[in-house]
């Protein structure tokens, strides 16, 4: 690492519930691939149920934006029961041949919990912290603070 870089490209990957509740946050530089940090967000939650037994650990539907799509992705999804919503990157070369279809991906859940972060949680959106871990622990702080005052407005 160079003296003079400040590590400030930064991605934040946050899995949701459907109510733009976040479930858990990753971070990666922002030069890297997106989806190779869907599995592990998946794989680092516990979905609670009121059911008596074991907490599930697979979601129903997962849906993304275009930065997500891959063939390998698909399958591995479909491999764990999961049935991915994501928008097919199309290149402006290709025709369309057919009857077009209308695939709208319900992503204004995972957009209004980053509307959460960037409007109450100033330092989210520009990185400041020069510290991974820094960084980290603030966006983990902005998670519990907006599950607290859910519970609290509910409870």
């Amino acid at each position: 690492m160079a003296y003079g870089y400040k590590g400030k490209g930064i991605l934040i990957h946050t899995l949701t519930d459907g109510n733009g509740m976040p479930l858990t946050n990753c971070t990666t530089p922002a030069n890297g691939s997106e989806r190779d940090h869907v599995i592990p967000l998946l794989d680092s939650i516990k979905v609670k149920t009121t059911k008596p037994g074991r907490p599930r650990k697979r979601v129903q539907v997962l849906a993304a934006d275009k930065g997500y799509d891959s063939k390998e992705l698909r399958t591995t999804l479909r491999k764990r029961g999961i049935r991915p919503q994501l928008p097919k990157r199309i290149w402006k070369t290709k025709k369309n041949r057919g009857r077009p279809v209308k695939l709208s991906v319900p992503r204004f859940q995972q957009e209004r919990c980053f509307a959460w972060f960037q409007r109450k949680y100033r330092r989210l959106v520009v990185r400041w912290e020069r510290i991974t871990a820094c960084f980290n622990a603030f966006l983990s702080l902005a998670t519990i603070h907006i599950w607290i005052n859910k519970v609290l407005l509910l409870g």
